[in-house]
């Protein structure tokens, strides 16, 4: 949902209601080739649970960052709500994509995924069991969604060669912030699970967040376990603010 992502994020306003953002869409022409029903869903399923949650937060940051993003970075943010809003496609990109990328496999099939759905069925993890159709098609959309965030090549397909993926300076210091103004401990947030959808480890988020530090972001001392950071910004409407302007 990545172009009528931005697009929606182009119509929202802070005072609208997920109704009012339905209407609007509807009413603006840029969905021409989308039936009512279709729209309806995009906006109340896919667009509200990943962005006008946690007070609308991430559609706020969102509109401030877009004009400035490249494509890998929006994706990379897209990602990450996507994510937190959907745990099936989050523990399917940390259980079964790095994983299978880190062993060296050159491609990512359906029937991995349709494997790990399975496996989750079996586990309890659904209310009830899923009909076969339903775990085939599921499956294709986990593959497909890791397409369409740049972990996997794009297209129909079945099987699809994995991307080198790196994480993007912007969405790093943009997730660190964010996991700090959430109450997290320097050290805590080091191993948050966000960071895993990056397929990056404690060790490597330290890495990373000392690199970021040479360009002024914040600092970080590291010693044995003890893990202190000194954090420049005193909100995340001024980290995306300094963001929108790099």
């Amino acid at each position: 949902m990545v172009p009528e992502t931005k697009l929606l994020l182009q119509l929202w306003e802070p005072s609208m209601s997920v109704p009012v953002l339905y209407q609007q869409a509807l009413e603006s022409g840029q969905f021409p080739g989308m039936t009512a029903r279709r729209l309806r869903n995009v906006v109340v399923e896919c667009f509200a649970p990943r962005y006008l949650g946690d007070g609308a937060a991430p559609a706020r940051h969102l509109q401030q960052l877009l004009p400035t993003l490249g494509n890998k970075e929006l994706l990379q943010f897209l990602l990450l709500f996507t994510c937190r809003s959907t745990p099936s496609l989050a523990d399917f990109i940390r259980q079964v994509y790095w994983p299978r990328y880190e062993a060296g496999d050159q491609e990512l099939t359906n029937e991995a995924a349709r494997s790990f759905l399975e496996r989750a069925i079996d586990d309890g993890k659904t209310a009830k069991r899923w009909s076969e159709g339903t775990v085939r098609r599921v499956a294709g959309y986990l593959t497909g969604c890791a397409a369409d965030y740049g972990l996997l090549e794009g297209g129909p397909r079945r099987k699809r060669r994995f991307l080198s993926v790196h994480l993007a300076n912007k969405v790093a210091v943009y997730l660190a912030y964010d996991l700090h103004f959430r109450g997290l401990g320097d050290a805590t947030l080091l191993r948050h699970p966000d960071w895993a959808l990056f397929g990056l480890d404690e060790t490597d988020v330290l890495s990373e967040l000392k690199r970021l530090a040479l360009d002024g972001w914040f600092v970080v001392q590291s010693g044995g376990e003890v893990v202190r950071i000194s954090w420049q910004y005193s909100d995340m409407e001024a980290v995306c603010h300094v963001l929108a302007e790099n």
